[in-house]
């Protein structure tokens, strides 16, 4: 008779985790691609620079 290759028991335990996370990424996707879309609200933002004194001129270099 043909013997196993040796401990074979780690098997069902890694095809419940690959099952597992086959699940887990099937509902991800279900709520992404339900086809809701989150409400959009518009947001108007403005940033205005305070105005700065004139600064005084600057020598030409070398002078």
């Amino acid at each position: 008779m043909a013997e196993g290759s040796g401990n074979s028991s780690s098997t069902p335990w890694l095809a419940f985790l690959v099952g597992g996370l086959l699940v887990v990424v099937a509902v991800i996707g279900w709520f992404v691609y339900s086809g809701q879309s989150a409400p959009t609200k518009q947001v108007d933002v403005s940033i205005e620079a305070p105005q700065l004194p004139d600064a005084p001129a600057m020598p030409a270099p070398g002078n």
